[in-house]
């Protein structure tokens, strides 16, 4: 009969560390949470002017597989905003450059495009929190991945930032990026 227990309870626990274990492998945000957090971030006047970014990307195990500075330009147009990127980079390598058109939506999302992006980017804004949605066909070593990006923004204050990107392929985080942003002032 106690071993008949034992069984049991060891069954339980391996079932249960198998379901933690996977939702693990899934990140889910729920921007509503955010809602009615301050400050409201405002994309389009945060990235009006110059903006440096300090960033990793981790993959899997947690290792840092890249480390990188980005200068960003950004200028508004009409209800257009542009992201000239440039980054340099200290541990990995990546593009060294990218331009983002994001552009406002009559019900108040956004529309994003750059040339690495597949199809639009979907932004929507959550009180102090904005995400982005979109695919990329990411290069790695000689192979290109199609993946997800669960691209999520947080402000600290009108001239600092957080972001942190989820990487998902087949729905399962494969990499994260984590992303420092403050305002530069001229």
């Amino acid at each position: 009969m106690i071993k008949n227990m034992m069984k049991l309870c060891l069954g339980v626990g391996f079932a249960t560390l198998s379901i933690v274990g996977l939702s693990g492998c899934s990140v889910s945000v729920d921007g509503e949470d955010y809602q009615s957090v301050s400050p409201v971030f405002n994309i389009e006047q945060f990235f009006d002017g110059n903006v440096k970014a300090w960033g990793i990307v981790q993959n899997r195990s947690g290792e840092v597989v890249q480390r990188f500075v980005v200068n960003i330009d950004g200028s508004i147009k009409g209800d257009t905003l542009t992201l000239d990127e440039t980054f340099d980079y200290g541990v990995g390598d990546g593009p060294t450059s990218r331009t983002w058109t994001i552009v406002k939506q009559s019900d108040g999302s956004f529309i994003g495009k750059a040339s690495d992006i597949e199809g639009p980017a979907k932004g929507i804004s959550y009180g102090n929190a904005f995400n982005f949605h979109y695919e990329m066909d990411l290069p790695v070593d000689d192979t290109t991945y199609s993946v997800t990006f669960d691209d999520w923004f947080w402000a600290f204050d009108d001239s600092t930032m957080m972001n942190r990107s989820y990487i998902r392929k087949f729905g399962i985080v494969m990499a994260e990026v984590t992303i420092f942003m403050q305002k530069q002032t001229d």
